[in-house]
């Protein structure tokens, strides 16, 4: 029997059981796909993140990749700062930055001060859609048009205010048809840039507390019409999670703090 280190941190937040919790299991060398995926499913969290270190002639640190309790994504922000979290304070990392190699391209984190990490993530663009009926059917009030986002499947509709957002309770039964696609919900927030929830059923996740990658969306939609490059954002779900985002031309900053919940050890056979 084989013993695997696994830690639990909470994303985008600097208290306990607040932000989005992610599992991070760091490994020699990968486990069978279906082992890994029987894994996020018994963690039941809404992603859990696996590493593997790679040769110094590779340009990144650590291959990461990213399971829900359902299938594979590819590209999760508050497991990638989970996992920077566990390798700057369980893996003795020397470094201020750890760049990782995933399937949405290169990824870097960085320490900044007061125990801030940022991401620096792709900058993913997005189409001008007509709403499908069947988000209009799940969200009773959403815009005739939304806007699509090919890279990272999902749809993302515009609403007029944050209380809107908050209000929102989609059918997720009928988001489930969407599959693995996602709803972002936004708008324009009362004390920060904008708000935003996030919702994949089809997935295995209802609504994710805080979710990293939707940001990289998120950030270029709101810095185009508000007219700035430096972004404050709320993500309000119940336990919430709060960002710091900047564009940075085809490359979007995403700053959040971790809070240590959990380790233990995973048995396998």
């Amino acid at each position: 029997m084989n013993t695997t280190p696994i830690y639990q941190i909470d994303a985008f937040t600097n208290t306990l059981f607040g932000g989005n919790p992610a599992a991070v299991m760091p490994l020699d060398q990968w486990l069978p796909d279906e082992q890994m995926q029987a894994i996020a499913l018994e963690n039941n969290l809404s992603e859990t993140a696996f590493l593997v270190p790679l040769p110094e002639s590779e340009p990144a640190d650590f291959h990461i990749r990213w399971f829900t309790p359902a299938v594979e994504v590819p590209l999760c922000g508050h497991a990638t700062l989970a996992s920077a979290w566990v390798v700057f304070n369980r893996l003795s990392w020397p470094a201020d930055t750890v760049h990782f190699h995933s399937r949405s391209g290169p990824l870097a984190v960085t320490r900044r001060a007061e125990a801030w990490l940022e991401l620096d993530f792709p900058n993913l663009p997005f189409e001008h859609r007509p709403t499908p009926a069947l988000i209009l059917e799940a969200l009773p009030g959403a815009p005739a048009e939304s806007f699509y986002v090919p890279n990272d499947t999902n749809y993302m509709v515009v609403l007029g205010s944050e209380d809107e957002v908050r209000s929102a309770t989609p059918d997720n039964r009928k988001l489930a048809e969407l599959g693995n696609q996602g709803l972002i919900v936004t708008a324009p927030g009362t004390d920060c840039d904008f708000v935003s929830r996030y919702f994949a059923p089809g997935a295995g996740i209802d609504e994710d507390p805080v979710t990293g990658s939707i940001h990289s969306v998120l950030v270029p939609y709101w810095a185009e019409r508000l007219g700035k490059t430096e972004l404050r954002a709320r993500q309000v779900s119940a336990r919430g999670g709060e960002l710091r985002c900047e564009l940075r031309g085809e490359r979007v900053a995403i700053s959040g703090q971790a809070a240590f919940y959990m380790e233990g050890s995973v048995h396998l056979p």
